[in-house]
């Protein structure tokens, strides 16, 4: 029997909503022990997919940074999924209409885009709508168990389970530092200029310094390591 484009998105999310699974309770670990209850971590996994701007979030708002450097922090860390929409976009049926396309952006992540960007066919809004549903299930589910977890373990196992949230980071940039040294120099520039921030500029907010070492950084790569222009 064939599938129908819904029911395939959801078998194609289910190793995402698992992924997301396990992330996301770090996660939520994470938002308890910075003082957010367990429905307002909740939301925030619901309202935004995005691992690292969430701990980012989560680290201002412990903070009690200003709303202009939240804004900042987030257009900073998640810019990268207004160009994934901009490639998505090439490979959308005709059936993706205005009010489609606005509700199927919502769950634009890494992850959702790598499986999308992979299909042969032209992607159709039941099929974004059945890979988002599984994942989303997935990264809210586990915040929420993490995020219980958190107010109920003892604070020396929270506070080893929070670090799967960084180990899923490393995760992430170790396989691209080995293969390209464009992103080694990057990802060693912004720690460096991390630490330096930590111990030169104290008064700096953690906010700031996450979008002053990432724009710095970046723009250190792309000195060092520019890309040719490839030829249509």
């Amino acid at each position: 029997m064939k599938q129908t484009p819904f029911i395939k998105g959801l078998l194609h999310g289910i190793p995402i909503g698992l992924g997301y699974l396990s992330v996301s309770f770090g996660f939520g670990i994470l938002a308890v022990k910075s003082g957010l209850s367990v429905l307002e971590a909740s939301l925030i996994s619901l309202t935004n997919l995005t691992s690292a701007g969430q701990a980012a979030g989560v680290e201002v708002i412990a903070a009690g940074g200003t709303l202009l450097e939240m804004a900042l922090v987030q257009l900073t860390i998640n810019i990268r999924y207004a160009l994934m929409a901009l490639s998505l976009s090439q490979k959308l049926d005709q059936s993706f209409t205005i009010p489609h396309r606005l509700l199927a952006a919502y769950g634009i992540t890494d992850e959702i885009f790598a499986v999308c960007v992979s299909q042969e066919e032209k992607l159709r809004p039941t099929y974004m709508y059945g890979i988002i549903s599984i994942s989303t299930a997935g990264w809210v589910t586990g915040t929420f168990l993490g995020a219980a977890a958190g107010e109920l373990l003892p604070a020396a196992v929270s506070a080893a389970l929070g670090i799967m949230l960084y180990g899923m980071f490393i995760a992430i940039i170790v396989p691209p530092a080995r293969k390209q040294r464009s992103v080694l120099c990057v990802v060693l520039a912004a720690a460096a200029l991390s630490i330096a921030c930590k111990y030169l500029l104290p008064g700096l907010s953690g906010g700031f310094a996450v979008i002053l070492c990432a724009v710095a950084a970046s723009v250190l790569g792309a000195l060092l390591f520019p890309r040719e222009e490839e030829d249509a």
